[in-house]
């Protein structure tokens, strides 16, 4: 009889420590398949933050050059003095918004950190 309560408590701690292992397995996946798609997601977006800024400041340059050239005659000072500070102004902006993009920040590997949540409030509820 003594051996059966033994049997049977040992069966019940293999079980336990087959679910944990297990499930600890499945968010180790999870935790992986979410760093491979946050890395390129990261990659994208930095080759389009590239592409994005070389291709506006070429526009912005040939914009400033051409408003120059038209006002030459007239008001080139004050074509440069505008421009410049427009683009003064348009870059403290993005400034701003990049700092407040990264403050906010995301939140990494959410959905790991969920299942685990889950998983220690289903542990704690068993009997």
């Amino acid at each position: 009889m003594a051996e059966e309560a033994q049997s049977s408590w040992g069966g019940g701690l293999r079980s336990r420590l087959d679910t944990l292992f297990g499930a600890a397995q499945t968010r180790l996946a999870l935790l992986t398949v979410e760093l491979q798609e946050e890395k390129l997601r990261l990659a994208r977006l930095l080759f389009m933050t590239v592409l994005t800024a070389l291709f506006l400041g070429f526009a912005a340059v040939f914009a400033a050059l051409w408003v120059t050239v038209a006002l030459w005659d007239s008001h080139r000072l004050l074509a440069l003095g505008l421009s410049t500070g427009l683009f003064l102004v348009l870059g403290l902006a993005a400034a701003s918004v990049a700092a407040r993009t990264v403050a906010a920040g995301s939140r990494l590997f959410a959905a790991s950190l969920a299942e685990l949540g889950n998983d220690r409030d289903a542990l704690k509820t068993r009997p």
